[in-house]
């Protein structure tokens, strides 16, 4: 699958980019324009920015994956 479709079938997710240079970025993709996929991403304390990368500047584009479900550690019995 290309960039370009990975983008497309993820809009509105969250996901992990992976940058020629080695970087990484993470966020809500929110669209595609001009070569370049926009995303939400946290700054600090209550702030979000976005941002734009161009195709060409990323390797890869990753969803983030599924939190696991807990694990119930032990068993309650009732006191009766």
């Amino acid at each position: 699958m290309s960039l370009q479709q990975k983008a497309y079938a993820w809009i509105g997710s969250p996901v992990g980019v992976s940058l020629m240079d080695g970087t990484g970025v993470s966020g809500i993709l929110c669209s595609i324009q001009n070569g370049s996929i926009y995303m939400i991403e946290y700054l600090y304390h209550t702030q979000f920015a976005t941002k734009h990368y161009a195709f060409n500047q990323i390797r890869d584009i990753l969803p983030f994956p599924q939190c696991p479900q807990p694990q119930l550690l032990y068993q309650t019995k009732p006191l009766y």
